[in-house]
């Protein structure tokens, strides 16, 4: 009844909890059942009481917890504790962004849990963002402008990486003007607050995805 999610993919890790749902939650109950913790959030003495409250209504009862990397060293030892003699009322689902070989704590998690392994992320930087963009694929595009944020990367430094990208390009100078202009553009909606930087560049990489516009 553990499951150890290792991997980026987190579409992939959302359908999987979901499979894990439909399995164990009885229909109408979910909200009662399911607990999603983050470990940067979580103390030992909230976790305790997580592993405490009962499942409704002979259901069973979900926690998971996320970004495991994070728990503190306290919280990790009760998990290992916990994990070589669980609550059959409770499935525990740990999910961690990837696999140290050191991380002595998801080395001993490994043995003891059911393992998925999901595949590695695109990799989140400016010129992957720049080069999706200038592919076209604004599915891609976002993901990685999504990854990027996560990452707590500063929208300033987004923009500052795809003009940067952008100067190295040898493509035309008038497209490279119009993508100026809308680069100039969702930094004034970010920095007067019409936009929330996230929309803001949402609709930045969605527009350069798309048809560029001649420049007014």
């Amino acid at each position: 009844m553990v499951y150890l999610f290792i991997g980026e993919d987190s579409l992939s890790k959302d359908a999987q909890l979901k499979k894990i749902k439909e399995q164990f939650l009885a229909k109408g109950l979910e909200q009662f059942n399911l607990d999603i913790l983050y470990a940067k959030e979580t103390t030992l003495k909230g976790l305790q009481e997580s592993f405490l409250c009962l499942p409704s209504r002979g259901s069973k009862r979900i926690i998971v917890i996320k970004q495991i990397e994070d728990l503190a060293k306290d919280t990790r030892g009760f998990i290992l504790d916990y994990i070589k003699k669980p609550n059959p009322q409770i499935v525990l689902v740990l999910d961690a962004f990837r696999q140290d070989k050191r991380d002595g704590f998801l080395n001993t998690l490994i043995r003891f849990a059911k393992v998925f392994r999901f595949r590695e992320g695109i990799l989140a930087d400016t010129f992957t963002l720049s080069r999706q963009i200038g592919l076209g694929r604004p599915d891609f595009a976002l993901r990685v402008l999504n990854q990027l944020l996560k990452n707590g990367e500063r929208p300033e430094r987004i923009l500052g990486g795809l003009r940067y990208a952008w100067e190295r390009d040898v493509g035309p100078a008038a497209q490279m003007q119009k993508k100026l202009k809308l680069l100039v553009n969702c930094d004034m909606e970010i920095k007067t607050g019409r936009l929330k930087a996230s929309f803001a560049l949402e609709k930045l990489v969605i527009c350069l995805c798309g048809p560029l516009k001649p420049s007014g």
